[in-house]
């Protein structure tokens, strides 16, 4: 199956089709931090190519709830974030699925199919994950685990914060190469 992970940089979803025998692509506008099929430049340039399956992480910055009390300063540029998950979502691609933490994505285009959270795919913390769906089942948990902790949102601040907390944990991009490829 030909797959395109989009808007990620960190190659860790990427690796796992590949690692299931998948041809997989990472797209992003930055470097990818794991050597492989990369494509760094804009995800709309080839969204046309002929993929099976996309799955998207479009940035949160301007569409996460977590930074509620900064809406009001920037809603041209979340204007815009939700015209760039419309056209991912639309995308002439049979299985897609779209990644975002709790957001006005569920308020201005529709309610998410599944809330998924780390703990439930082997690591001991909580984040919200909603899951937009098209052609693809709900994610099953695979890995239920204890300690469920708020790491990621305890993060304290580095440049690299962003980073760090918008990275796909292993546990659930392993079971997404399961379930959906």
């Amino acid at each position: 199956m030909k797959v395109l992970v989009a808007c990620e940089f960190s190659g860790i979803v990427r690796e796992a089709f590949k690692a299931r025998g998948h041809d997989a692509y990472s797209c992003d506008l930055l470097p990818t931090e794991i050597p492989g099929q990369h494509i760094q430049g804009d995800v709309l340039e080839i969204l046309n190519d002929g993929w099976d399956l996309m799955i998207a992480h479009p940035p949160c910055t301007h569409l996460a709830v977590s930074g509620a009390r900064w809406f009001n300063h920037k809603q041209q540029e979340q204007i815009e974030a939700l015209e760039f998950v419309k056209l991912l979502l639309n995308a002439r691609i049979g299985k897609i699925a779209l990644e975002n933490p709790i957001s006005i994505i569920s308020t201005r285009i529709r309610k998410p199919d599944q809330i998924i959270q780390p703990w439930m795919f082997g690591h001991g913390e909580t984040k919200a994950t909603c899951l937009w769906l098209k052609g693809l089942p709900k994610m099953k948990p695979t890995n239920i685990v204890d300690g469920r902790e708020g790491r990621i949102w305890k993060l304290p601040p580095s440049p690299d914060r962003w980073k760090i907390r918008s990275r796909t944990l292993t546990g659930i991009g392993t079971a997404m190469s399961e379930q959906w490829g």
